[in-house]
């Protein structure tokens, strides 16, 4: 019985793969492995990607990602977390708060990003105090804030993400993880999260369809981001989608280009977006004044930065420099 269940596991592990490929996701969920052994069944002649390193950093990520949250759920079980819920902080409008500060200061609404350090950066702010920095950001004007989890390669928590939510810090708070299973949402809702993230370039359609439902079910927002025009095409086919970002950073080199977030939003695709009040958020690469303006002018209605400011020695002065002027009430 237990021979048959790898079996199984395998098969579908091929099925998702295949799936992936043809929605264009080339991030690969785990690391490849052959049969199980004395393997007979539609898959006998399947030939293996050989590739057991990881193909990029987002790869690699996903890779680690997936035992971390296998462990983590034999810790705390969903139905644990369902439990949790009821004694979670009441959501904020991380939408609306977006909104808001867009009509009051006619740039767009930032999402101020709590980051010690990344892969390709390193460490950003040696004296990283969570607090104080949020802190900093919702007096300098940040609508919403973007709080790092991954603790192996950006430095972040969890505890992070609870103790400013416990702080007095009144902006709502996204969840910058890398969000693999549904449980991790649940997870981010008990924590004190009021947004999660959702890479396109890792979830399958139905997986973002089904996190979505999840989402708005628990009272989350949710921020699908995509990288091109094939990501974007599939995450605008679908259903329910509030808040999609454009990250400028390529996947596979780490080179930052904001011309792309023009690209994804010009033509049909930006006249969809508009019709259906999709507010773009603008990632990576924002580091002026005339950086803020040429994506906004593209037609985004925030924008989610994190290096440029949090790297100031005072980051409310550094949200100040970032968009030219004063954007606190």
């Amino acid at each position: 019985m237990e021979d048959l269940l790898k079996i199984k596991e395998w098969e579908i592990g091929i099925l998702q793969g295949e799936l992936a490929a043809s929605q264009g996701i080339s991030i690969r969920r785990r690391p490849p492995s052959g049969p199980p052994p004395y393997y007979v069944g539609p898959f006998e002649f399947h030939l293996q990607n050989e590739g057991k390193t990881p193909c990029n950093i987002l790869e690699e990520i996903i890779w680690y990602k997936d035992v971390e949250v296998s462990e983590m759920k034999k810790r705390k079980s969903l139905s644990m977390l369902k439990m949790l819920l009821d004694n979670a902080p009441p959501a904020r409008d991380f939408v609306g708060a977006l909104k808001a500060a867009n009509l009051r200061t006619g740039v767009p609404g930032l999402i101020a990003e709590v980051k010690k350090a990344s892969p390709s950066r390193g460490v950003m702010r040696e004296d990283f105090d969570p607090v104080l920095i949020a802190k900093a950001y919702e007096k300098g004007g940040a609508a919403c804030l973007s709080v790092l989890t991954d603790e192996k390669f950006f430095q972040g928590s969890f505890e992070n993400l609870e103790v400013i939510r416990n702080s007095g810090v009144q902006c709502p708070l996204l969840c910058k993880e890398f969000i693999i299973d549904a449980w991790q949402i649940y997870y981010a809702r008990v924590k004190g999260a009021d947004a999660i993230l959702l890479i396109a370039a890792v979830l399958l359609d139905l997986d973002i369809k089904y996190m979505v439902t999840i989402c708005k079910l628990i009272g989350l927002a949710a921020l699908v981001e995509v990288h091109n025009e094939r990501e974007m095409d599939r995450v605008l086919a679908l259903e329910g989608i509030e808040l999609v970002g454009i990250n400028n950073r390529d996947l596979g080199t780490f080179k930052v280009d904001i011309s792309n977030t023009k690209t994804l939003l010009e033509g049909e695709r930006g006249e969809r977006i508009r019709e259906r009040g999709i507010i773009v958020v603008g990632e990576s690469g924002l580091f002026t004044p005339a950086d803020i303006a040429y994506v906004q002018g593209a037609g985004v209605k925030a924008v989610l930065v994190g290096e440029s400011i949090v790297k100031q020695k005072d980051p409310t002065a550094g949200i100040a420099g970032l968009f030219g002027k004063n954007i606190a009430s």
